[in-house]
């Protein structure tokens, strides 16, 4: 299968570059899988498509300010991305400029709020990744959280050119579990009422923690479908949450994904059966046409960036000539795509 096949046409003015003021005021388009019929609502209304006995899964990640910028020990300026966390206060980064930063360099980051001049980070690059990242060891003062919070920025996509006011509208509101580097922007528009609301109805609220990382985000290059390798991301499902999603199942409830990082975690951790279990570790499953969903009945999800990983995890899900002929309709109907833009219900 050809990535040229999940291309589509996307309008620069139609991605989305602030958030609204309202979480639950973006449009919802509802797509029938089964016909590949659309009806056009508000977010809010998606509470009228569950029913008592469902489950909604989220995913409970918190964006960590990942994104930082130093000195090299040469005196050039380097921009860092924190990937991942792997112990003993080493990580996996992104660095810009890559093709100038080799095993042994260091580098230091200075705590902005002291004017600049007092280093609060030096790192030392370890090595180099097969995608192209660096493992850096980093030697700091205090608790790492809060270098953190005083050295590194939220790190928004790079098709995101405006500024972001309140760093709080990147995060779901029920962002708990620190360790992304980008959001699992399909729950950014439910607010703290709406989820009070879909309890109260009797559905099941569980939580699962994928850590946004390149495996999302990561540009598919290769020319076809199949030679695409998923980087490795970090998730667990507790054995509450699997115990309780599969009474869901048991007692005939449907299971409702918030998002691609939930499908993958729920797809990664199930067995042949469509049980789901518990799991603490990495996925690199990558979902594409075509797949068997084992666990996921309905999804919740935004509009995906042309010949992404994740506008083919869709396109599994909800048909190829489905989702693009879906992306044809929100495009001519103004739609707004990608992080701020707005959802997909996938029924």
């Amino acid at each position: 299968m050809r990535v040229e096949e999940f291309d589509y046409s996307l309008p620069q003015e139609l991605i989305a570059q602030i958030p609204l003021e309202r979480r639950d005021e973006s449009r919802l388009m509802v797509l029938y899988r089964s016909t590949g019929r659309t009806e056009h609502r508000r977010f809010r209304d998606v509470k009228e498509f569950l029913r008592r006995g469902d489950a909604l899964v989220v995913n409970d990640t918190r964006v960590i300010p990942a994104r930082m910028h130093g000195i090299r020990a040469t005196g050039g300026k380097i921009e860092v991305l924190l990937l991942k966390d792997l112990g003993g206060d080493n990580w996996e980064c992104l660095v810009r400029p890559g093709h100038k930063v080799r095993t042994g360099d260091v580098f230091t980051i200075a705590d902005a709020r002291g004017g600049g001049q007092e280093v609060a980070l030096r790192g030392t690059v370890q090595g180099r990744t097969g995608y192209g990242g660096r493992i850096v060891h980093w030697d700091y003062d205090g608790r790492w959280e809060d270098v953190l919070a005083r050295v590194g920025q939220v790190p928004l996509p790079p098709y995101i050119k405006a500024p972001l006011t309140d760093p709080t509208r990147y995060q779901t509101v029920y962002a708990r579990t620190p360790g992304s580097a980008a959001a699992p922007t399909a729950g950014l528009h439910f607010t703290p009422r709406l989820l009070e609301e879909i309890e109260e109805m009797g559905v099941l609220i569980e939580a699962v923690t994928l850590n946004v990382g390149l495996g999302t985000f990561r540009p598919v290059k290769e020319e076809k479908v199949e030679a695409h390798v998923m980087h490795e991301e970090y998730f667990e499902i507790s054995e509450e949450t699997a115990r309780a999603l599969n009474d869901v199942r048991r007692n005939g409830g449907r299971v409702f994904a918030v998002g691609t990082t939930v499908v993958r975690s729920l797809e990664s951790s199930s067995a042949e059966d469509g049980r789901v279990l518990p799991f603490r570790g990495e996925t690199r499953l990558f979902i594409y046409p075509p797949y068997r969903f084992k666990v996921v009945d309905h999804m919740i999800t935004n509009f995906h960036l042309p010949k992404s990983t994740l506008l083919m995890l869709v396109a599994a899900f909800a048909g190829k000539d489905n989702i693009l002929k879906a992306y044809e309709e929100a495009v001519a109907l103004r739609y707004r795509f990608f992080s701020f833009g707005d959802a997909m219900l996938i029924l």
